[in-house]
């Protein structure tokens, strides 16, 4: 909330009143009145209620055409969830003012929390704040002009006007956005000044840049009264802060805001700024295959191209799990790649160890926590997790595949336990210019019933959002729920479609037809109950879609 400090040149302050009106706005149609009594802020009485409440105390105004009499009633800013009771004040300058803030015999604290001055205070009939969050809903409707009413303690009367009001939402703290010219006769009386702030002599403030006032003393203010930070508080900008929030100044540099670090020019000491202490430790130094410069405004030690860490230390960035593996680490799991000629960072792949080792892992089923019926960006840029189900990404697999020969394995387990695995001694697809085609698919080997991917040989990748089949009559990948290189291929309308035999495989169109894109589908549905949606490997010797386990994972030739 914004504080107000008072400067009183003829006594002290007795009562203070403030209330807005409207600027022009829709008027909606009159209603009948009721009593004019006060009660206090929430309470279940108020003397105006209909089924369509007015918005503020103007609309209350003119719609009770008979009793205009100050008082309580009930109104409903727009995008306020429910109506509450205001004081509305009818005798001045025309009447329709609502009040919403007053404080006259100090029969309330007014010293409160957020929350209260937040959701409002006191007694309509007496002293009340009406809560910021009615406040925001209130000034945001319509345009609206403030007035300040004050009586000091020789009982002269003060007023300030603005003809714009209008305060932001608690996202922005509730500040006033708005306040438009000024008006009244207590410009030599009053001075209001903004959080943290107190009306006072202006000299050289210390700043978050200048804490210690080493640069700035020598600056004087244009104005010897003025609004200034309170003891305690910072000069920000134009506003005055707590020095928690201004970080730590180091001599030459400026300020470094908690949580950060600086290092020096030539990368032999690094500070690190915390509850603006600093402490430093002078035994940074980068790595052998590290240089010391600056990256998008960042002064550090970085790894050179080809290498990850910290700078300090870099190790060697293998470009797939065969580099892993061939560095002696035989060990399933996680670990972190760089591809030949890929420009993003070193990512995370799950590197199988088993079969000879090196294999890097780019699609894997295991339980159907993963939704793989998603649209292009996704399987563009990849989504899962590398040790558990996943889909690596096609921009990742077409620079693994691109940097060198590999050969691609795939494992399939069955409802029964049973596992099969498929090899083909090449495997390589094409960018995204070219959607991502299926170009090298070398011949199979393996204990699966039959090749079934050569099917999608030379066919480009295709998903919901995105069909690249070639069939212009259906969307391969909408009908079997999946990412995959579909293809045109067959459409039956005879009776032998709807077969258990094609269950899994076909999908129907209409009574008595049906049509089928692909004989491998490895992304559709887990445990799909629609047909032609599930995932699969065309078999004669299994049931198709009784998959539970799938892994897709491709090693150098």
């Amino acid at each position: 909330m914004t504080n107000m400090y008072t400067y009183w040149r003829e006594g002290l302050l007795l009562f203070l009143l403030i209330f807005i009106k409207m600027i022009g706005g829709q008027i909606i149609q009159p209603h009948n009145d009721g009593d004019t009594n006060d009660y206090i802020l929430g309470s279940s009485y108020f003397f105006y209620q209909q089924p369509q409440y007015p918005r503020d105390c103007q609309e209350v105004y003119t719609q009770c055409s008979v009793n205009t009499s100050s008082g309580v009633y009930l109104i409903k800013p727009d995008g306020y969830p429910d109506a509450f009771e205001v004081y509305c004040d009818f005798t001045m300058n025309s009447g329709g003012w609502t009040i919403f803030y007053r404080h006259k015999e100090d029969t309330i604290d007014f010293e409160r929390n957020w929350r209260e001055y937040k959701n409002g205070f006191g007694f309509l009939s007496n002293e009340f704040w009406l809560g910021f969050e009615r406040l925001s809903c209130l000034t945001n409707q319509k345009k609206y002009e403030i007035r300040i009413d004050m009586v000091n303690g020789a009982g002269s009367t003060f007023y300030i006007q603005y003809n714009n009001f209008r305060i932001s939402d608690e996202f922005s703290d509730f500040r006033i956005t708005r306040l438009g010219e000024y008006t009244g006769t207590a410009e030599s009386v009053i001075m209001f000044c903004p959080t943290n702030m107190e009306y006072g002599n202006c000299t050289c403030q210390p700043t978050c840049d200048d804490p210690d006032n080493l640069r700035l003393c020598q600056t004087t203010c244009s104005e010897p009264d003025a609004c200034i930070c309170q003891t305690g508080f910072l000069k920000e900008d134009d506003a005055c802060v707590p020095p928690s929030e201004c970080g730590c100044y180091i001599q030459g540099e400026g300020v470094i805001s908690n949580g950060q670090s600086h290092v020096n020019v030539d990368c032999t000491s690094r500070c690190r700024c915390h509850s603006n202490v600093m402490t430093c430790d002078g035994n940074y130094r980068c790595s052998s295959d590290a240089t010391c410069e600056e990256r998008d405004g960042v002064h550090q030690c970085y790894c050179n191209d080809g290498y990850t860490g910290d700078g300090q230390n870099c190790e060697v960035v293998a470009t797939d799990c065969a580099d892993i593996y061939n560095a002696n680490i035989t060990d399933s799991g996680v670990y972190t790649i760089k591809p030949t000629n890929w420009n993003g960072s070193a990512f995370e792949v799950y590197c199988n160890m088993t079969d000879g080792g090196g294999w890097t892992v780019f699609q894997r089923r295991v339980n159907g926590s993963e939704d793989f019926y998603l649209g292009w960006n996704s399987y563009k840029d990849g989504f899962g997790s590398p040790n558990h189900e996943l889909w690596l990404g096609n921009d990742k697999i077409f620079y693994l595949t691109n940097q060198r020969n590999y050969q691609l394995r795939i494992d399939l387990v069955y409802g029964t336990g049973r596992p099969y695995y498929a090899k083909y001694n090449l495997f390589r697809i094409n960018d995204k210019n070219d959607k991502y085609r299926l170009v090298g698919l070398g011949s199979f080997s393996g204990t699966a019933a039959d090749d079934r991917l050569s099917w999608n040989e030379n066919k480009q990748f295709s998903t919901h959002d995105e069909d690249n089949d070639g069939w212009s009559s259906y969307n391969c990948a909408e009908r079997h729920r999946g990412g995959w290189w579909y293809a045109q291929y067959s459409f039956d309308t005879s009776s032998s479609c709807a077969t258990s035999e094609h269950y899994c495989d076909w999908w129907p169109s209409g009574s008595n037809s049906c049509g089928v894109c692909t004989l491998t589908n490895l992304n559709g549905d887990y445990n799909g109950v629609t047909r032609g949606t599930t995932m699969e490997w065309e078999s004669s010797s299994e049931y198709d879609c009784d998959i539970i386990y799938t892994e897709m994972k491709i090693k150098p030739v």
